[in-house]
């Protein structure tokens, strides 16, 4: 059994994402949440929630007939969103563009037995 779950236009670049969402890739889910609740970084409260959301959705999809700590992460990976373009004032009148990226976060979650 496979499910997913999608969080999108997330305000954190891709490139700061990809970082915490290696270090899960594979583990089993309890692991992974363990390990994320550790973690210093912004992107990992936005992880457990998709890892979270994906094993309640594998849980629904099958009808409860999953147990949630036989669930894996299959993948995880991150995209680019839209960016976000501001102008920032520069000495002598000219202007610098600030670029504020966004992301967009997939997790698939699957038990042992697919």
């Amino acid at each position: 059994m496979e499910a997913r779950a999608v969080i999108r236009h997330i305000q954190m670049s891709p490139r700061k994402m990809r970082v915490v969402a290696n270090m899960v890739r594979g583990e089993p889910v309890g692991g992974a949440l363990d390990l994320l609740r550790l973690m210093p970084k912004k992107a990992a409260g936005i992880i457990v929630k998709a890892l979270v959301s994906a094993a309640a959705n594998a849980e629904d999809k099958s009808g409860g007939e999953v147990d949630p700590d036989s669930l894996r992460v299959k993948s995880i990976w991150v995209d680019g969103g839209p960016i976000i373009k501001r102008w920032m004032p520069r000495a002598m009148g000219r202007a610098n563009r600030i670029n504020h990226r966004t992301s967009h976060l997939t997790v698939v979650v699957s038990d042992d037995n697919s």
